[in-house]
């Protein structure tokens, strides 16, 4: 197994552990904007110059958080606790997106060093599964930014509006979040484990 699967197994406890880092690093200084927010420091200190350049830097994370907060009129102060829950499910999603193309890259070797076609077709539909997943996932971060559609990301909105739309009139938006996409995603994941349970493991 270790060796049909070495990327999966391998590499991604090492890309995973990175990631972590990074959230963890992420929250804090998050935790640092929020408390700075509260306390607001002399401008003309150490610390208020310090507090300064943490706001710049990461104004435009914790913006699209205070606009949305500020719609349902909350206290704008708390956009960093928002923006960390946000990229908790950004980074986790991430992660899970990179395990899967890793987990496919090793299946679709498998399957062609074995010489097994139902194994490699198993990963090939897994591996489009995996496509359409980032594509949705991609299009639920670009709800937070303004694009044009002769973009990439237009033509990945173009790629998904038959399969988001229907969901879309079903389940409508909270604020600037689009459920729905949360909802494919969880119904995707189904899918390509029943793909695994018929293609691969059967």
């Amino acid at each position: 197994m270790n060796k049909d699967f070495y990327l999966s197994l391998n590499v991604y406890p090492i890309i995973w552990n990175i990631g972590m880092i990074a959230l963890l690093i992420f929250v804090a200084v998050l935790v640092l904007r929020l408390i700075f927010n509260y306390t607001d420091p002399n401008p003309f200190g150490k610390i208020g110059r310090f507090s300064y350049h943490l706001k710049k830097r990461t104004d435009r994370f914790v913006y699209p958080a205070a606009r949305f907060l500020a719609n349902f009129r909350v206290d704008t102060r708390l956009a960093p606790i928002l923006t960390a829950l946000i990229g908790g499910v950004l980074i986790y999603f991430g992660l899970q997106i990179i395990g899967n193309t890793l987990f496919v890259i090793d299946g679709l070797t498998t399957g062609v060093m074995r010489g097994n076609p139902k194994f490699f077709i198993g990963f090939v539909l897994y591996g489009l599964l995996s496509v359409l997943v980032l594509f949705i996932f991609i299009r639920f971060i670009s709800s937070w930014f303004v694009f044009h559609r002769n973009t990439f990301l237009g033509f990945v909105m173009r790629v998904t509006d038959p399969i988001m739309l229907p969901f879309q009139k079903l389940i409508p938006t909270i604020g600037m979040f689009d459920i729905s996409a949360m909802v494919v995603l969880i119904l995707i994941g189904l899918l390509q484990t029943l793909v695994l349970r018929i293609f691969v493991y059967s």
